[in-house]
């Protein structure tokens, strides 16, 4: 037990930074997590989603959750079992407070089947887990996240702020993130009545802009953690290496979470690409997004 609590501080003979690694773990799947918390469509989605697709969308948070954790666990791990002592106590804090904000809300009730009351808690668990771990990057003082990024350059490991970070692990953000925003709006049924209004000039328009949007975050706006070119690089080398392949990260995620939320079942295919390249303009800026905060 004082091992795996170990893993939520930055010293595992201090039990202070233990708590602080909670909180700051509860915090985050509570921020993160709200949105869906709050959503109609996602408390009614406990009582009839597929529970072969539900198990499937948990079963690949693990891993997803693992790798996350491994770049940004509560405390900077050093081997693959603490990432996933990380992993598993954010899942066991994203399971709690989706848990409780659900009986908040009177949302959990007593005549609710065992199967509905599962279903409800494990849809929100999935991103609020996600959460959890951005907790830790997201909340932490400055004082004691100081060294993260020193050791990281010290032990050979590129920044994530450069080009010479590792191209999986530039793809794998991208997904989080897409995953992520993707979870907070594929349930609501707006989603379905955009691509059923959209002509095809639209949705090539949608394309577009979700690119034009995907790259400014990263390379073209001065944000904060923005990524910088070298001088010397051409401007389309960001683009079709980066901007490009994360727009198609974010469609295939969005596609696969419609597929979970059943909102391609029964539909034409070219409503399922329309409704894919609607999910995908929140997933570009997710991943987008991601790129810059993780």
């Amino acid at each position: 037990m004082l091992g795996t609590a170990a893993k939520f501080g930055q010293r595992t003979d201090d039990p202070r930074q233990f708590i602080v690694g909670l909180a700051r773990g509860a915090a985050g799947a509570l921020l993160f997590g709200v949105p869906m918390l709050m959503t109609m469509e996602l408390w009614q989605m406990g009582f009839y989603i597929d529970r072969s697709r539900l198990l499937l969308l948990l079963l690949v948070n693990i891993p997803l959750l693992i790798l996350l954790a491994r770049r940004i666990g509560f405390e900077k791990t050093t081997g693959w079992l603490q990432a996933l002592r990380d992993a598993v106590t954010a899942y066991a804090l994203a399971i709690f407070i989706s848990a409780a904000v659900l009986l908040l809300f009177a949302d959990l009730r007593p005549e609710l089947s065992l199967s509905a009351v599962v279903g409800k808690v494990a849809i929100q668990a999935v991103p609020a887990s996600i959460g959890a771990l951005l907790g830790r990057a997201q909340l932490q003082g400055g004082g004691d996240s100081g060294s993260d990024d020193e050791e990281e350059d010290e032990g050979g490991e590129a920044d994530s702020g450069t080009l010479s970070s590792s191209y999986s692990h530039e793809l794998f953000l991208m997904a989080v993130g897409a995953l992520f925003l993707n979870l907070n709006v594929a349930p609501t049924e707006e989603i379905i009545l955009i691509a059923y209004k959209m002509s095809g000039f639209h949705a090539l328009a949608c394309v577009v802009v979700s690119i034009l949007i995907m790259h400014g975050f990263v390379y073209a706006v001065a944000f904060k953690g923005s990524h910088e070119l070298p001088p010397d690089t051409p401007w389309w080398h960001a683009l079709i290496r980066f901007t490009l392949p994360g727009y198609v990260v974010a469609m295939v995620i969005s596609l696969y979470v419609l597929w979970t939320f059943g909102r391609l079942d029964d539909t034409a295919m070219m409503q399922v690409l329309m409704a894919t390249i609607v999910l995908s303009f929140p997933g570009a800026i997710g991943a987008a997004a991601a790129r810059l905060i993780l």
